[in-house]
């Protein structure tokens, strides 16, 4: 029988087929994957488990190492090879003698020392190798081993994505501490108030709150929130308050806006006739998503709609300037189109093959730029090398620029309910960021916005749009 099909299946060996001496193995190899998956199930975020550089001092680690795959090996050989399926596993004694850590090959060696036959009992020697050949776990496994015959197909074992999200929690720790101040523009609901209030508890905004005054204290009572804190500046409509925050932006007294229960019109209304720049507004969603190597920027997926190529110029400059400010020094720019072929057809090709002789001119700076790329090939570097193409940015896209809101919003929406992305907004080419979030964004996603809003506050003239007043020089 080909090995393929004898594999994809599991046979045991009953108490009478076993004798003195008989052994089985199973390797595996240890990754930080199988430690969050571990914690993940258990509930265990005990540091010396999830956090490496903790763990890497602790013992403790190397313990529960030792508990996960050392007895999780010999289990697993147990019921898969000897005895295998059927089998009752009674208990174990273990000692632990060596460490165990990331990166090591174990392999559990069973091995049958004693045989019972009044109730068909097993005794297995066990011992669990690393890739040196060291014995780094010992003792006794206690089996009943199965009478009958039993040989059943493999089950195939369903996939599990782990998304630690490391992109995101950096982030969040490198604007903390330093709080920018924040226009707060009509929190007069409880999730507007409350990420204003978290947001201000993280270190990240001093929230300046604009809105109807009574309104605003009587919800904070409601909702527990402690704003004794804050600045209150009392606004009865949302088209006053949004008024109120432009203006305290554009006279420095905030650094950035952040939009409460308003509709997003009226807020950018004002931002556009206050605080329009010379670039075009846009805006980039953030994505911390599972299996992808780096973060991911998209734009745009919430502002322009149908943008041409010169506001495509702009939202690409807008991009690459957050980019900087998250500390992507040269970021790869994928305009996405929905082949990687230029079609004079297909309208979005032709534009991406013009920002990017755009970019080989000078007119974008600050990233490398390669389109039209499908997106398949944008972020898969096996997608792009089936398909032949040599790009520093295909497989590698640090920057998404999509052909339209649409197209935008659909992709950001399928990473983060789908692909369990983590995502945070921003609105930029204003003279400040605005934080615009909606009611369906969980808390963590509000804090990222926020901390987004942080970096971009923070960071050098250069990397953001020069006033509109300049433009003309």
């Amino acid at each position: 029988m080909p090995d393929a099909i004898v594999e994809s299946f599991i046979e045991n060996r009953t108490y009478d087929e076993m004798a003195i001496g008989d052994t089985a193995s199973l390797s595996h190899t240890v990754t930080q994957r199988d430690i969050d998956l571990f914690a993940t199930v258990t509930g265990d975020v005990n540091p010396a488990h999830v956090d490496a550089a903790f763990a890497a001092t602790d013992m403790f680690h190397h313990i529960i190492i030792h508990g996960m795959w050392g007895a999780g090996l010999i289990s697993a050989a147990l019921g898969t090879k000897l005895p295998g399926p059927g089998t009752i596993y009674l208990g174990q004694d273990l000692r632990f003698r060596f460490p165990v850590s990331i990166g090591d090959t174990i392999t559990a060696t069973l091995t049958v020392s004693e045989k019972k036959p009044e109730k068909g009992d097993v005794t297995l020697a066990c011992v669990c190798t690393n890739q040196d050949g060291k014995a780094v776990i010992t003792g006794n496994a206690f089996t009943r081993a199965p009478r009958e015959k039993i040989r059943v197909r493999r089950t195939i074992l369903p996939e599990v994505v782990i998304g630690r999200h490391d992109a995101m929690h950096g982030i969040l720790a490198h604007a903390a501490g330093a709080p920018v101040t924040t226009a707060v523009v009509f929190p007069v609901d409880a999730i507007s108030l409350t990420a204003a209030v978290e947001a201000a508890a993280a270190g990240l905004i001093t929230p300046i709150l604009i809105g109807p005054e009574t309104a605003i204290r009587g919800l904070a009572k409601t909702a527990g929130l402690d704003i004794t804190a804050f600045r209150l500046i009392d606004a009865p409509t949302p088209e006053t308050a949004a008024a109120l925050g432009a203006k305290m932006a554009h006279d420095g007294e905030a650094s950035a806006l952040m939009k409460g229960d308003l509709h997003t019109d009226i807020l950018m209304h004002e931002v556009v006739a206050t605080l329009r720049t010379a670039r075009r507004i846009s805006h980039v969603y953030l994505l911390d998503v599972p299996g992808y190597p780096r973060p991911l920027l998209l734009t745009d997926a919430a502002i322009n709609m149908t943008p041409d190529l010169e506001a495509k110029a702009d939202i690409i400059r807008n991009a690459i300037g957050l980019a900087h400010a998250i500390g992507i020094a040269s970021p790869r720019v994928a305009i996405l189109a929905a082949v990687e072929t230029v079609n004079p057809r297909q309208p979005s090709t032709l534009d991406a093959a013009a920002l990017c002789k755009m970019a080989d001119r000078g007119q974008i700076t600050g990233g490398i730029l390669d389109g039209p790329l499908a997106f398949d090939n944008a972020v898969s570097v096996i997608a792009a090398k089936a398909k032949g193409i040599v790009s520093e940015v295909a497989g590698y896209a640090d920057i998404l620029v999509v052909p339209d809101l649409e197209a935008g919003n659909m992709l950001a929406k399928q990473l983060t309910f789908m692909s369990g992305a983590e995502a945070a907004g921003i609105v930029l080419g204003a003279s400040v960021p605005i934080i615009l979030t909606s009611r369906a964004d969980s808390a963590r996603t509000r804090l990222a916005s926020c901390a987004l809003a942080v970096l971009l506050a923070r960071a050098a003239p250069a990397a953001r749009a020069a006033p509109a007043a300049r433009a003309a020089t």
